[in-house]
Parts: C-alpha cells; structure tokens; sequence
C-alpha cells in the first residue's frame, strides 16, 4: 500500500510543538475547528459544482457528522464535501500555505500566553485536534477520483506523518482523533451536542450525530425470569438527528440570535480566539438586494500590513458559498473587517474578474463601507476616551448622564480599536473621496497637550485661541520627538495646541486632507510660520528689522550651505533653539523623504530651508567669527538631528565640534 513516511514543514512543526503544551486554554474549540473545516469542505465542492454537477457523485445532500466511541478512546468528524487527493494531504496537512508564515513564525518568542494569542490570529484549524488528542487519522478522497484514489494520513503531532493510498467508496474527508488520557470527557453524546450547540449551532449545514436509546441489561441467567440483569446502558440505534439549527446564521432574524451566537460566527469565519469589538447584521433591499453580516475585530492580525495578503469578505450568492476574500466588496483601507455579504442578484458562477466590473458589487461596496463607518461613528460616540477630552483654560465639556452611561457600556471600544487599525483608517483619505469628511472625523492624534491617541480634529477646533485661523500639526518619527521640536517653540510659548502625528501614513494622508470643517490644515514644518492674529505687530516689526539687519549674513549662510540648504531666513517660530529645518508649503518633508529610502523606494533629494533665531547667542557670533564655515555646518547638521536626521557626513560633522571644542 505505498506507505512513506514525510517530515512536517519546520514552521508547522513548532506550532505542533505550541499546541500540544496547552496553549490554549479552551480546550474543547477543537471540535469547532473540526467542523468548520468540514464545513468549509462542503462549501467549496457545492461551489466547484457549479460548473461540474458529477462532483456531487450522486448524493447532493451535504452534512457533517460527529461520532464517537468509548472503547477505541476516539472521536471522528465526517464530511461529504470535496475531499483531499493524496498530493492534496501531504500539502494542506503537512505545510502552511499561507502568505506571511515565515513571519509569524518569526513573531514566537516561546512566552506561552503571547504566542497563543499569535496562534489564534493564525487560524491553525486542523492542528488543534492535537489539543486533545495525541494521535490523528484522516481518510480522504477527493470528489471526481476513483475509490482507489482514496488517501490515509497519520501522526503522532511530532516531527513526521505517514501517508498511503487506500480505497475509499465515500467522497470526502474523516479526521479521527486518538484521544490523550485525560480528554475522556469527550466521549459523551451530551458533552459533544453541548460544544456544538455552543460554538457550532450557527453553521448552515446539518450536523448530524446517532441518536442513543437506554436498553436495559441482559438477565444474568437467561432462564431465570427474575434472576438479576446486568447494568443497563445507552445503545446506538442507527438512526441520524441534527444536533444544530443547520441554517445560516445571517439569514435568521437578528431577534432571534444572541450576543454569545454572533461572537461565535465571527470566532468561526475569522479563526480569532477574541470576541470582536462590534457587529452590524442588516438586510439590503432595493436595486440590489443582500444581507451583510460585518464584523470589527479587537484586534490586529500580524499580517495586517503584508502586501500578500488576501483581504475582504465571505461572499455568498443566496446561500451558496462563492469565495473567501472578496476584496472587492470593501477598499483596500478597511482590509481588517471580517464578514459575509449574500447577495441574491448576483450569478452563482461570479469570478473575481467579474466582481470588479459589477455594479451590483460597487452598491454593496459602497452599502458596507457605509455601515462600518457607522460602526466605528458609533464607537467613537460612546468612547470613554471621547468623554474625557482635555479641558484648555477652563473650557470643559458638558456630558449628559445618558452619553456617561453609553460610553461606561462601550469600555472605550473606539480607542482600542484606533491602537490597532488607526494607521489603516487613514489611507482612506486617499482612497475613499466620497467618505473623506466622514473618516477626518474619526481620525485621532495625540497633541501637545495630550500623550494619548484621542484628539480629534473637532476636539482641537473646540479648544483653538480666539484669532487662531488653522489647524496645526507636526508629524515626527515619535511622540517625543514631536513634542520636543524646535519647530514647536514658539507654539509652546503663546499656548497654541499642536496635532502630533506618528504614523508613516500621516504625511501621504494629509495630502488629500487640506481643511476640516473650513479651516485649513497648516503643518508647522512647512513654509514660513504666520500665526496670524496670534502675532502682535511688535513682534512682526521685530522680526522685519531682523530680517533687514541680518540679510548680509543669511547671504554668507546661504552661499556656505548651498549643497544643503534651498534657503537660510530669518523665523519667529524659534524661542530656545538657534535653527531648525522647514521645507516649502508644497515640498515633500525630510521625514517623509527619509521614511521612503528606508523603505527601498526612490524619493526625491530634499534641500530643506534653513531658518536661523536672531535672539539667539550662537547665530550672532556667527558674524566676523574666523569658523564662519565649520559654525554654518553645525547648525544645520544640529537643525537636522533636532528632527531626527542624521548629517551626510557624521564624521565631519564630529571633527568640526571637537575642532571646536578645542
């Protein structure tokens, strides 16, 4: 029977490693992955035939059955759904097929808690049967083959599996489990309909268990009427009950099911051990028709920022699964959402080619992208984060008790939802213009009066000065580093609010975001400061006889620096510092040029302005000083570390200070 022996894939083998030291700490979700894999496999063969009705080898009704027996120590889970080819065992069974694997590997650090919580933003569905048990079989044959084709698969969960080919009358696929000695609670017909009740009620397929008689035992002497009997017992009687609901989930009425379901769904479709931060079920009716069933997670998966990856929703055409990852029922900014959306107007033989063109899919495009966002409007309402807004100069927020009570309810679900997706949230502004009002209100930032990621736009317009004509903001590799620029001085000082924006996508994002709610957006790190208003005529008039006085000097600075610098000026943004780095109002920043190298892509070389403080001691020894050179060098070079650059010369720059120093 051409048995052989074949090693795991080294990166499935570690997980095998993490599971079977009880990393979870649900043991009994094994039967949940069990089914929902079966499940899975009766999706895809009614799906494939689609195109091809002999897959269905004359038995179209699709169920998964679950039986069990306490002599052998074993539990099985059957489906007849397309089933595995030989080749089709050793590659789905054997490796992990997924995009990103190498670097989720890479993220196991050997601290069982944290590496648990990576294995449930995974999904290692098979493998958790190694959970309880400390063998495993499976018997496949794939739809279309012929019973000779059949194929065996066992391990142990050590190091290797064995395959062989087998006969198999029946399509599909059995996983028995070879139970460890302390998992016997599962031999149980009410230990097993309890966890499918509990996590799999929802799956749309019938799963199926015999049902169980009491026979009563056999007289001890057969010829003696009232002689003793032995114990009785529950027998098998041949006969099938569904064990669940055995319908979709999403097509029930939302009356009809409860938090614990819907938490369970998504557990099921996202293979995510958390429950997520909030849903919404709606039914579409109109020029197209579907019900959609969204889901946001609490929590980023590992791979959220891998190109590879595959994002978007279970797509269904009136019940009849069609494909996981549809990317096209949602943009690319709101890849973290998991899902179903069923349409009832599209055809049952949609590809993704066409889901592109369809103007059925760009309706239910636009439809979830307008419920998500309401999701997250309504998180953001009840953010306790929300409620307790910094208050400036005695300004506080009026919150009535009913808003108290739904923040207290929503646990600040908004922040911790903007920790984890805020950075993705905000490539929509270049993606969604239709939405782009809608998403710069639910951006956040922290601010120089705020370390936290909770300052809105709104909220910083409700607390501008009186004559304050924009919105400004800084962005920087870190809080402190935007906290701490030079660029900040003279904000610091007249008790003007600073956005301070961290993320690499701030930069490329305000791009397409130039005003919010009529005021403009001014970053303080381009183009010259005018504060406007907030600059009283003494200090203008100061700075204008500054400019005249030291024009012979900014000539010097400027001929001195002409490889570096586009230009050197005279700024009133200064307090403390001698100088600091600003480009021109429509000029990519040093940051964001110095964010796209490291990134291996091609950036334009930027010559930033200098701008010099005229109060400041060093600046005007400047003038007649016999190291005009070295000193012009050095404040640039130290204007460029001030915002976290590094000069092109670290070691001329070393040599000019100790020169100097000397």
């Amino acid at each position: 029977m051409n048995k052989k022996t074949l090693s795991f894939q080294a990166e499935v083998a570690q997980l095998l490693h993490l599971v079977t030291h009880a990393l979870y700490s649900n043991k009994e979700i094994f039967l949940r992955e069990l089914i929902s894999n079966a499940s899975d496999a009766c999706d895809k063969l009614r799906f494939e035939a689609l195109d091809n009705g002999a897959l269905y080898e004359n038995a179209p009704d699709l169920d998964v059955r679950v039986t069990f027996d306490k002599d052998a120590k074993t539990i099985t889970i059957t489906d007849n759904g397309i089933g595995m080819s030989q080749q089709e065992a050793i590659d789905h069974l054997g490796t992990i097929a997924k995009s990103g694997t190498k670097d989720f590997v890479s993220r196991l650090s050997g601290d069982q808690k944290s590496d648990a919580q990576l294995i449930g933003q995974f999904g290692v569905g098979f493998y958790s049967g190694f959970i309880v048990a400390d063998k495993i079989s499976v018997e496949s044959r794939r739809a279309g083959l012929p019973a000779a084709e059949g194929v065996r698969w066992v391990s142990g969960g050590a190091g290797d599996f064995e395959v062989e080919a087998i006969e198999r009358t029946a399509r599909g696929t059995s996983v028995t489990l070879h139970l460890r000695d302390d998992a016997d609670e599962y031999l149980s017909p009410w230990k097993l309909k309890g966890i499918i009740g509990k996590y799999s009620d929802h799956i749309s397929l019938p799963i199926l268990m015999e049902k169980e008689e009491w026979k009563d035992g056999d007289l001890i002497d057969p010829n003696d009427e009232k002689g003793g009997r032995q114990p009785g017992q529950m027998v098998k009687t041949g006969e099938w009950e569904t064990v669940n609901k055995a319908s979709a989930l999403w097509s029930r009425p939302k009356k009809d099911i409860t938090p614990e379901q819907y938490d369970e769904f998504y557990k099921q479709i996202s293979h995510d051990f958390e429950p997520p931060l909030a849903h919404t079920h709606n039914r579409v009716e109109g020029s197209t028709e579907y019900t959609q069933l969204l889901y946001i997670p609490s929590k980023a998966p590992f791979d959220l920022w891998n190109r590879e990856k595959k994002g978007g929703l279970k797509l269904y055409v009136k019940r009849v699964f069609i494909m996981d990852d549809a990317e096209a029922l949602l943009p690319s900014y709101l890849r973290f959402v998991k899902g179903v959306v069923d349409s009832a107007d599209l055809p049952l033989n949609v590809s993704r080619e066409l889901l592109q063109e369809s103007r059925d899919v760009k309706a239910i495009r636009e439809g979830c992208s307008k419920r998500v966002l309401s999701m997250l409007e309504d998180l953001a309402k009840n953010d306790k984060a929300q409620l307790a807004a910094p208050s400036v100069e005695g300004v506080t927020d009026v919150v009535s008790e009913e808003d108290k009570a739904a923040a207290a309810a929503s646990e600040g679900k908004y922040s911790k939802f903007y920790a984890e997706f805020g950075a993705v949230l905000k490539e929509g502004l270049g993606e969604d213009f239709g939405n782009r009002e809608r998403l710069a209100k639910l951006l956040r930032f922290a601010s120089t009066q705020s370390d936290t990621m909770s300052v809105g736009f709104a909220d910083y317009k409700a607390r501008m000065k009186d004559g304050q004509d924009a919105i400004y903001y800084i962005t920087a590799e870190n809080l402190s580093a935007g906290r701490n620029s030079p660029q900040l001085e003279v904000f610091k000082k007249k008790g003007i609010e600073v956005l301070v924006m961290t993320d690499r996508v701030d930069e490329w994002a305000l791009n397409y975001l130039n005003e919010f709610d009529g005021t403009p957006l001014q970053s303080v790190a381009k183009g010259a400061v005018d504060l406007g208003k907030l600059q009283d005529e003494t200090e203008k008039k100061a700075a204008e006889e500054a400019a005249e006085t030291f024009k012979p000097l900014l000539a010097k600075l400027k001929e001195a620096l002409k490889d570096k610098a586009s230009d050197v000026r005279i700024t009133t943004r200064l307090v403390d510092s001698p100088a600091c780095l600003v480009v021109q109002d429509d000029g990519m920043s040093t940051q964001l040029a110095r964010m796209l190298k490291q990134a291996g892509q091609k950036a334009p070389d930027v010559k930033p302005v200098l701008e010099v403080n005229a109060d400041h001691p060093l600046v005007k020894k400047l003038d007649g000083s016999v190291h005009f050179n070295d000193l012009a060098h050095i404040l640039f070079d130290q204007a460029l570390l001030a915002e976290g650059g590094l000069p092109d010369d670290p070691a001329a720059y070393v040599k000019r200070v100790n020169a100097l120093l000397v």
